[in-house]
């Protein structure tokens, strides 16, 4: 019997978080060691899709219609906007820079918090992916909830700066009430990225998500390094652009602690 997919989303409320890049890092990781992976960017910025595809490329699947906005708007199955990406066992279902209507349409439909559930359920029910991966946009309003009723574990990447914890107690809030609409859903844990040891804030906010009660926090942290900012501006993912770089080493330790704790 094939085991169920499972499906992470990746969400912060605040910007600059590092969630794209541990969504795009961890989805690559994942491949990489042996599982079949579908990326989801939901997020108009399109930052995961330009993770793996040029600009150009990007812009044409928001302009020709092929991205999750046109399945959730017609609610009909968005495994035809698919795309694969030069990666094995990797492909992408990418945004269009329209999500940003997403918002308000989503709130029109019935049942609206479910609606990504269900533009997703044959894809999910298939067999064809061990995971799902979605990259939610920084906010918490409807197409968050959404993400989050669609996913079975949530991961918070969070900045180690000291705007890095503002806000994240909303996001807490946020999540208990996604678990009462979708009692499936678990916190799988934070994620700290952009971290500097030399830094005093960096040891203040491994202290305070530390003292978090209930939340898991990943021992694996993401530490600042140019490569993946390289790695960005080629379109690939770091391990793809460095593989000995230390930062495509953290994402495989923290993709084990993933695999780790959701069984895989």
């Amino acid at each position: 019997m094939t085991e169920k997919t499972k499906v992470i989303a990746f969400s912060n409320n605040k910007g600059g978080s590092g969630k794209s890049t541990t969504c795009s890092n961890v989805g690559y990781s994942l491949a990489l060691l042996g599982n079949r992976v579908l990326l989801v960017d939901s997020d108009m910025q399109q930052n995961l899709s330009l993770s793996f595809f040029a600009e150009d490329d990007v812009l044409a699947f928001s302009k020709n219609g092929e991205n999750l906005y046109t399945a959730l708007k017609n609610e009909s199955g968005a495994e035809k906007y698919i795309k694969k990406t030069k990666y094995e066992n990797l492909d992408i279902l990418p945004a269009g820079i329209q999500m940003s209507c997403a918002e308000y349409e989503l709130y029109l439909k019935k049942d609206g918090e479910r609606t990504l559930s269900r533009v997703m359920k044959d894809i999910s029910e298939s067999g064809e992916y061990d995971f799902i991966l979605i990259d939610s946009p920084p906010s918490l309003g409807m197409l968050a909830m959404n993400i989050m009723c669609a996913a079975d574990y949530l991961v918070i990447p969070v900045e180690a700066s000291p705007w890095g914890l503002f806000g994240l107690a909303n996001m807490l809030e946020f999540v208990q009430k996604a678990m009462e609409i979708s009692p499936k859903l678990s916190l799988l844990g934070v994620a700290l990225t952009k971290a500097d040891e030399r830094k005093s804030y960096f040891r203040q906010t491994v202290e305070n998500l530390s003292e978090i009660e209930g939340v898991r926090f990943f021992k694996t942290f993401i530490r600042v390094d140019s490569a993946i900012e390289w790695s960005q501006d080629n379109s690939m993912p770091v391990a793809a652009y460095k593989k000995s770089c230390r930062s495509a080493k953290e994402y495989i330790e923290l993709t084990k602690e993933i695999i780790g704790y959701v069984g895989r």
